[in-house]
């Protein structure tokens, strides 16, 4: 799960963390009462959506005293800004956050997060602040620093001076550095997020060391632990698709192809969709019913994939083992024959009853294209969608 900029500068701040004062509003009737909790005289207002590169895309401006406030909140609201992280369609800004204006002497890169490989927490450092972090790591990656550390009460001090070498931090500054790792670090354990960024950290040039942004991804599988992290959710920064998904607890990501996949198991999906793509055609989601699927949850999987307008035909690969084939077949036909499906759809099935699934597929009266195996349904969906 994503938050918001202003979201996570609060969670950073009961942390320790020194973020800029700031104040979130949802519409222009907040702004006269917002303003005044603003210190500085020059205001930094930002559209707040779940993706980076806002200010590229004009979705940040610093404006001097409230008429030029009021001007540029009313172009913000209701604008959509599309970004790289954004997708051609963009995102609607439906909330705006007023922040105290900075002085910036330099600017650096900063993030914590969970590294899977290494099953360790991993710092990234790097002098290189407020630009792609990707581009930096494909173009000059001598000037990133990943420090990985093992799971423990807070980090080391070897280990925090190695994170913040890249800064060449001096005096109070450092200590205040050596505050924001261990705030970042505690966060991220104690709320079970996935990843910490904050792009850009910088240097005041009264030598104060600053988050002035912050980007928070959470482990959905540990929301249950914390509620109060779960309040922060914001439907409109997320698919339709993905929240109905949510509602029958399948993991479901709605991409930009045209075959719409139905696969038990994340692996399985995976290469459902890298085959689909190696046949000439591209995958319109990702989308994994589980292992112990009812014939309900296949039924609204099902129409979940036909609810995209770009999905031309369907492939379902389900290989049985706790999940078992007939099941499977059962819930198909009933999403089929209630949503009159009227494009190619291809099934393979293996594993647990998967004869008794083919006979009732067979036996069903619907157009259903059979396959031997995944090389098979690739082929033939790609096809009959062409």
């Amino acid at each position: 799960m994503n938050i918001h900029e202003h979201q996570a500068k609060e969670i950073l701040r009961k942390f320790g963390a020194p973020v800029p004062n700031g104040v979130p509003v949802f519409n222009l009737n907040e702004l006269h009462n917002a303003v005044k909790k603003i210190k500085t005289r020059k205001i930094v207002l930002k559209a707040q959506i779940h993706a980076g590169g806002r200010g590229k895309a004009g979705g940040v401006k610093v404006v001097n005293n409230f008429d030029e406030l009021k001007k540029e909140a009313d172009e913000l609201f209701g604008k959509v800004l599309i970004t790289h992280q954004t997708g051609p369609q963009g995102r609607e800004v439906k909330r705006l956050y007023l922040e105290d204006a900075s002085e910036i002497d330099q600017e650096f890169y900063l993030s914590c997060l969970v590294d899977r490989a290494s099953s360790k927490i991993a710092f990234i450092s790097s002098a290189e602040g407020g630009m792609d972090i990707e581009e930096v790591a494909s173009k000059t990656p001598e000037k990133i620093i990943t420090t990985r550390l093992n799971i423990d009460e807070k980090v080391k001090d070897n280990d925090v001076l190695n994170i913040l070498k890249p800064y060449n931090l001096k005096d109070s500054a450092l200590g205040d550095g050596k505050k924001i790792i261990q705030a970042l670090y505690q966060a991220l354990i104690k709320t079970d997020a996935n990843l910490i960024e904050v792009n850009p950290l910088i240097l005041t040039k009264d030598n104060k060391v600053i988050c002035l942004d912050a980007k928070i991804n959470f482990d959905d599988n540990a929301l249950f632990r914390h509620p109060e992290i779960l309040e922060y959710r914001d439907f409109n920064e997320e698919e339709p698709m993905e929240i109905e998904a949510s509602k029958h607890d399948l993991a479901y990501i709605k991409l930009d192809g045209q075959i719409g996949c139905m696969v038990n198991g994340a692996g399985l999906a995976m290469a459902t969709m890298d085959i689909i793509n190696l046949y000439g055609s591209e995958p319109a989601n990702f989308l994994d019913v589980g292992g112990g699927a009812s014939k309900e949850k296949v039924s609204a999987a099902f129409k979940i994939i036909l609810s995209d307008k770009n999905v031309k035909g369907i492939l379902i690969n389900i290989f049985g083992g706790i999940m078992k084939c007939d099941v499977i077949a059962e819930g198909v036909i009933a999403a089929a024959k209630e949503t009159k499906l009227n494009i190619p759809l291809v099934v393979r099935l293996a594993g647990t009853n998967f004869e008794k699934g083919k006979e009732i597929l067979n036996n069903s009266g619907l157009t259903i294209i059979p396959a031997d195996n995944l090389n098979d349904a690739a082929k033939k969906i790609v096809k009959a969608i062409k």
